[in-house]
C-alpha cells in the first residue's frame, strides 16, 4: 500500500483519567463517656418471730356433769424474787 498524502496522521488525546492513592494516618480523638452512679436502696423485710405460750387445764370425761364439764381452769405461775 502506498501512503496517501493527502490523510495526515493524527493523534487524538483522551480526557486525563485520575488515579487516587489512599494514605489514611491516625488522628487522635478524645471520647469522654460520664458515669452517674446510682445508689438505690430498698427495705426488704426480715421476719423475727415471737411466740408465746399459754397453759391451761382441761378436764375431760364422764366424772364431770353439766356446765362442769367445759370449764376451764388456769394456774397461775409467779416467780419467787430473790
Amino acid at each position: 500500500m502506498s501512503e496517501n498524502k493527502k490523510c495526515c496522521a493524527k493523534t487524538v488525546f483522551d480526557p486525563p483519567q485520575a488515579i487516587y492513592e489512599d494514605y489514611y494516618h491516625p488522628q487522635h480523638v478524645e471520647v469522654v463517656q460520664q458515669i452517674e452512679v446510682i445508689r438505690r436502696h430498698h427495705c426488704v423485710p426480715v421476719y423475727h418471730h415471737v411466740t408465746t405460750c399459754t397453759v391451761k387445764d382441761v378436764f375431760c370425761g364422764d366424772s364431770w356433769s353439766g356446765e362442769q364439764g367445759n370449764e376451764v381452769r388456769t394456774s397461775n405461775v409467779r416467780k419467787k424474787r430473790k
